[in-house]
């Protein structure tokens, strides 16, 4: 009778094997889907004297032995050992076989009713395994010939048992894999241990996402820390079977790719395994997200989803894609190409899926705080791509290698694209009204903070970098691309600066803004360790350099008009020193030092240092010149009336008072008089 073999899932590719009959008709349980055989079993029998065949010869023939009926299979079948093209019909058909056939079917129904379960005791597969192969072999034979009275009987015989005994592995072998996706309420073993993979593993998501914080960067490298040291190796236990179950799939598959049932058999492991896989992300908080719906998603929204995609593409890299290898090498030990088949066929439905959410990530809107997601999501790909080849031969893995490592290049483009945005947004700050204070401008906090995070992805950038330089065709240069751009954002925050400077009309306050943002960017620089490696010594130094000439202007602009009224030439009359200028020269510089104070005790200057450093120099040049004047000139004017309209101040309190300035502080002045 003609037998034909049903296609799989086009999602997966088998194996040709022989034209069996496919009696797999729906993804209904194995007992509905045999109905062509949904027949009584014959009674069991024992299992050392089987019942005779009942065959049209009147005489009666001896009992036989398994091991006989086996061995007498076996002369039948050597007989067609040959190419086929030398067989002939047999004249007759052994009665071994039908005993075998009566043999098979006891031992179907003591499996049946719970008498035994397969892979449960040895010495009941064994023999149910010999007795399945060799019907198989027999069903193999007898169909090569025209249906006629002495085959056509026994060919039905074989064919209906055989189907009966893939029923039962099939059963069993389906039984085994759903085991992995029981949730975890039905998974455990007692009320104290969960032995399901996805429970576990669910809650360890929140390990990797503890690096908690306010700023936008740190939520974006919240994928970093390991997993607790309170469960060791309990993520390398994916899949949650046991040997003895996946020693008893093993026999199953065996047995049924032996008898001609590999596609039914790579069937039911492919949508088994494929069930589990997508349960176990699933458990992760992971779902199939449309690229539509990314599109319309708010960034706080995405960014979690992000966050767990990052998450489960991490698990694939060093948990999920080695169990699941392992688990189809063990289960098709005997059938290495037909291991490697189904493993990536299962794969690559899962890869495809998270490569495709990365694709509609690079799809959205870009804006600044996109870019350190899309460097983790690059990061997690890159890193996806070495598990990838340990766990797929070379020429199967390529393929999926090639997608990872695409999807990856789009959102290195992507990062690039966002980095070199920020030009764009230095551009466009051209307001016109200056910072109070001359403090640090919000776009220098913006801009350095944004390069500080992003310079902790230094090597990533340099890499996506030269990527897109190797993409584009752009020219060659000694410096890396990526340090070249940061060159170009420094400088044009350097000329945007320069440019609000200008906005101040005291030259004075000037300097000061030059010198506080001058100093803040420096400081970023300094402290990030990934920038200063960037920019180089160098750079830093002439830094310094525009620093201290920001300082000299301030200190010529601010404080050389009162340098001049302590100045001890043009001091005599007719070669006398003259009261009255005297007296002009005190008033001078108390009007000047005090509308310096007023006003710089206002300017912000939030750095300690520099505002140490500020102070200790004015201090330096104004105390002894005010020292010195006061100590030679102050005579003249002693016993004379409203002296302390002239001499307001001792050095001591110039010292107090300039340690006032660049306090931010409008009523220091007051607070000193009261």
């Amino acid at each position: 009778m003609e037998k034909n073999a049903a296609a799989p899932e086009k999602s997966v590719s088998f194996p040709r094997h022989s034209s069996k009959k496919n009696i797999f008709l729906s993804p209904a349980t194995p007992r509905q889907r045999y109905e062509t055989i949904d027949e009584e079993a014959p009674p069991e029998s024992d299992a050392q004297h089987l019942p005779d065949d009942l065959n049209n010869s009147s005489n009666p023939t001896p009992k036989l032995t398994f091991q006989e009926i086996l061995d007498d299979v076996d002369r039948f079948l050597e007989t067609f050992s040959e190419s086929k093209e030398t067989w002939t019909p047999p004249e007759v058909v052994p009665a071994s076989v039908e005993s075998l056939s009566k043999a098979v079917d006891s031992m179907i129904t003591k499996y049946g009713r719970g008498l035994a379960r397969f892979g449960e005791n040895e010495e009941d597969d064994e023999p149910f395994v010999e007795s399945v192969t060799r019907v198989s072999k027999v069903a193999t034979v007898l169909e090569q010939f025209p249906s006629n009275s002495t085959t056509a009987m026994a060919l039905n015989r074989t064919s209906t048992v055989l189907q009966r005994a893939m029923a039962l592995l099939d059963e069993e072998f389906r039984n085994l894999l759903i085991f992995d996706q029981q949730e975890p309420s039905t998974a455990k073993s007692d009320n104290n241990q969960d032995h399901s993979f996805s429970s576990r593993i669910t809650s360890k998501l929140s390990s990797f996402n503890s690096y908690g914080s306010s700023s936008a960067h740190d939520s974006c490298r919240s994928i970093q820390t390991q997993p607790p040291e309170s469960e060791p190796d309990k993520l390398d236990e994916f899949p949650s079977l046991s040997e003895e179950s996946i020693t008893t799939m093993n026999k199953i598959a065996s047995t049924m790719i032996a008898a001609g049932y590999e596609n039914e058999c790579c069937l039911v492991y492919s949508i088994s395994r494929r069930n589990a896989f997508k349960l176990a992300v699933n458990n992760l908080g992971y779902e199939n997200i449309s690229i539509d719906e990314v599109q319309k998603m708010q960034w706080e929204s995405l960014e979690r989803e992000i966050a767990t995609w990052i998450s489960v593409v991490k698990l694939c890299s060093s948990v999920l894609l080695s169990g699941e290898r392992k688990l189809c090498d063990a289960v098709f030990s005997s059938h290495k190409s037909l291991s490697e088949s189904l493993f990536c066929n299962l794969i690559r439905a899962v890869a495809i899926q998270l490569f495709n959410f990365a694709d509609a990530v690079v799809l959205t809107k870009r804006s600044p705080e996109k870019l350190f997601k899309m460097l983790d999501m690059y990061e997690t790909l890159r890193d996806l791509v070495p598990a990838i080849r340990n766990s797929y031969p070379e020429e199967i893995g390529k393929e999926l290698v090639t997608e990872a490592e695409a999807a990856r290049n789009r959102l290195g483009e992507a990062a690039v694209s966002i980095f070199c945005d920020l030009e764009n947004s230095i551009k466009s700050d051209n307001g016109k009204t200056p910072v109070p204070s001359g403090a640090v401008h919000p776009l220098t906090r913006y801009v350095m903070n944004y390069l500080k995070y992003a310079c902790e992805y230094k090597d990533s950038l340099e890499q996506v970098f030269v990527e897109y330089e190797k993409t584009h065709g752009t020219p060659g240069t000694t410096s890396s691309p990526f340090q070249m751009q940061l060159q170009t954002v420094l400088d044009m925050l350097d000329a945007n600066l320069d440019m609000k400077s200008k906005l101040y009309r005291d030259p004075s306050l000037r300097y000061i803004f030059l010198m506080n943002n001058g100093r803040y960017i420096m400081q970023k620089v300094k402290g990030s360790t990934e920038i200063h490696h960037l920019m180089g010594d160098t750079w830093c130094r002439k830094r310094s350099t525009d620093l201290r000439g920001y300082h000299k202007n301030y200190q010529r602009e601010t404080w050389g008009r009162v340098l001049h009224c302590l100045n001890h030439e043009g001091l005599q009359v007719k070669g006398k020193v003259s009261k009255t200028v005297i007296k002009e020269r005190f008033k001078c510089f108390n009007a000047l030092f005090d509308e310096i104070h007023k006003t710089q005790s206002t300017w912000v200057v939030s750095d300690e240092q520099l505002q140490s450093e500020l102070r200790v120099s004015v201090s330096s040049v104004m105390i002894p010149a005010y020292r010195s004047f006061w100590s030679r000139f102050k005579q003249y004017l002693e016993g004379g009336r409203q002296l302390e309209k002239y001499i307001k101040y001792q050095p001591e309190d110039i010292e107090n008072l300039i340690d006032d300035l660049f306090d931010g502080n409008p009523t220091s002045m007051l607070k000193r008089r009261t």
